[in-house]
């Protein structure tokens, strides 16, 4: 795989927004590849306060973080979990998380508080979004409904998904699927992942899963037969963005294409030429 930086030499910047923004280490972002190989702009919300001021700390140049719980515009709970990365603004489903290995042991509830949701549309940072990430416990759909405007900018969302309610109340991947396609989405890629149902292991590990499909990531793209509505420079930048963080080659070549259609360049022939030379 070779740059596309060096081929497309007038991309324009990435504008990057995640919400639920607490590190998992550095390079562990889904977004990662893009920090790394394109120039870009991220804006992130975390409201966990610890973990805020951890982002604080090591926040790079063209960084912004944010200590917004994102919503739907409404007044929630909040349930702040003994593994930060667990809490949300949903009341975890402890009886169904303890069947399963290591999951209720890292969904405990430490203390809950009130709190004012913002939705997306009424933030004016994070006009103009390439990539949307979503990573909230339960509350995605809450994300999107108080984001539809925002939506419309964004080229790629990379959101986590649920199977099965996790957390009581919650919306599904049955549902968030749905309402993304009536925005103009398409499922493009899907990661699994679970845990074995006790008393059950795999080879020793608490954390490996064995059948009951439980989380995942779901990433969505513009929907690729209306790839001739978007104007030139975001399909230069969606081309990137599958590129890089998810050699989607085959669909980044599609986008170059739908450019090609608009402007009269060459970019498709050159792009497969190089990817197969």
């Amino acid at each position: 795989m070779f740059p596309i930086r060096s081929f497309l030499t007038a991309l324009p910047p990435i504008k990057i927004v995640d919400i639920g923004a607490m590190s998992l280490g550095e390079g562990e972002d889904p977004y990662s590849p893009l920090l790394a190989a394109l120039p870009c702009e991220l804006i992130g919300f975390e409201p966990v306060e610890a973990e805020f001021a951890k982002l604080q700390q090591t926040k790079s140049p063209n960084t912004r973080f944010l200590p917004f719980f994102i919503g739907d515009g409404s007044i929630r709970t909040f349930h702040e979990c003994n593994a930060s990365m667990t809490s949300s603004l949903f009341e975890p489903n402890t009886a169904l998380l303890e069947k399963f290995q290591n999951l209720e042991e890292l969904v405990r509830v430490v203390r809950t508080e009130q709190v004012q949701t913002k939705r997306l549309d009424d933030i004016p940072e994070v006009s103009g979004t390439d990539f949307l990430k979503v990573d909230v416990q339960g509350a995605e759909m809450l994300v999107f409904q108080g984001g539809v405007n925002m939506l419309k900018d964004v080229l790629v969302i990379h959101t986590e998904v649920e199977f099965v309610e996790l957390y009581k109340g919650q919306c599904l991947f049955s549902d968030v699927d749905p309402f993304l396609r009536g925005l103009g989405f398409q499922l493009h890629k899907l990661t699994q992942a679970g845990r074995a149902i006790k008393p059950l292991i795999v080879n020793g590990d608490v954390n490996a899963p064995m059948s009951q499909l439980l989380w995942g990531d779901a990433i969505y793209v513009r929907n690729f037969m209306a790839f001739s509505e978007l104007e030139p420079p975001a399909l230069l930048k969606l081309a990137a963005i599958l590129h890089e963080n998810y050699h989607s080659f085959d669909l980044a070549a599609l986008a170059l294409e739908a450019h090609d259609q608009r402007l009269g360049t060459q970019l498709q022939p050159a792009y497969i030429e190089r990817l197969t030379s």
